[in-house]
């Protein structure tokens, strides 16, 4: 089920990227469509073991619901991100006092936690460091406000946490 799940999701992701179809001529072009197929299928059996331990999960409507609420709550948390860091960059005094702060998150799987990792590293100002098997981050911030270990996850984790937990476990 890993193989076929990850051929699946490789082979969109791959019509989504190249978009083989014409539709003004109404034509495919199937020689896009076909080496995809087959980087689909070699993907499939060499990287099956480490893509997801429950491909079910991938099925779920719900799932999908709550991915497409995510990607504008996302887009809007970079935006203020990209603002304020361009604000930093463009103050005289630049104000800024970097650090790594410790968070917690409540994301259970590790794709979960991975991409609330990297939904945390693009978003201008923060960088995941570490993920602890325990359900810490570490993030580097650009400007420190809070150091406890609550008041960092509220302010950088919670935003995404809410809708990645339901995506993902």
């Amino acid at each position: 089920m890993r193989r076929v799940t990850l051929f699946v999701v490789s082979l969109v992701t791959w019509y989504l990227i190249s978009w083989p179809y014409d539709f003004a001529a109404r034509t495919m072009d199937w020689q896009m469509l076909i080496a995809g197929a087959v980087l689909a299928g070699a993907a499939a059996l060499l990287f099956a073991e480490v893509f997801t331990k429950h491909p079910r999960k991938l099925f779920g409507p719900k799932r999908w619901l709550w991915l497409l609420a995510y990607v504008p709550v996302f887009f809007w948390y970079m935006l203020l991100a990209n603002l304020d860091v361009m604000y930093r960059v463009l103050h005289p005094k630049l104000p800024i006092r970097p650090g790594i702060v410790k968070a917690k998150t409540r994301i259970r799987s590790e794709s979960g936690r991975t991409a609330l990792a990297n939904s945390i590293t693009l978003t201008p100002g923060t960088m995941t460091v570490d993920i602890t098997e325990d359900g810490y981050l570490y993030i580097h911030w650009i400007n420190v406000t809070a150091t406890d270990v609550e008041e960092a996850s509220r302010r950088i984790v919670a935003h995404f946490e809410r809708f990645l937990v339901k995506i993902f476990d």
